[in-house]
């Protein structure tokens, strides 16, 4: 396979040792699909499960951290950024600050 399209090539900055295990168990099928695809990429089923993983995180990750919009809609975003807070925004922002999330072990 070309290797300048090959996407689940392990990163050259990638340690060469792992520093922790992951397991998982699959459907017989599941496995017989993923090692055709592994024998077809020329990468063993731990770069291939790693890559793939770490794909989808990184996508899931920018899907719920990332907003696209057009650059009208971008402009009013910075000028409302650019825009100094008015008194009952600041309130606001206080109000929202002193409520303790439900995962914060502060105090506990």
């Amino acid at each position: 396979m070309n290797k300048l399209f090959n996407r689940y090539e392990p990163m050259k900055t990638q340690q060469a040792t792992a520093e922790v295990n992951i397991h998982l168990r699959a459907r017989v099928h599941d496995k017989l699909l993923i090692d055709q695809a592994v024998e077809l990429l020329g990468l063993n089923r731990s770069q291939f499960m790693m890559a793939s993983a770490l794909k989808e995180a990184k996508n899931v990750i920018l899907d719920q951290t990332s907003i696209y919009v057009d650059n009208k809609t971008f402009q009013k975003i910075l000028d409302l950024l650019d825009t100094p807070p008015t008194q009952e925004q600041v309130d606001g922002m206080k109000r929202l600050s002193a409520i303790k999330s439900p995962w914060s072990h502060e105090g506990k």
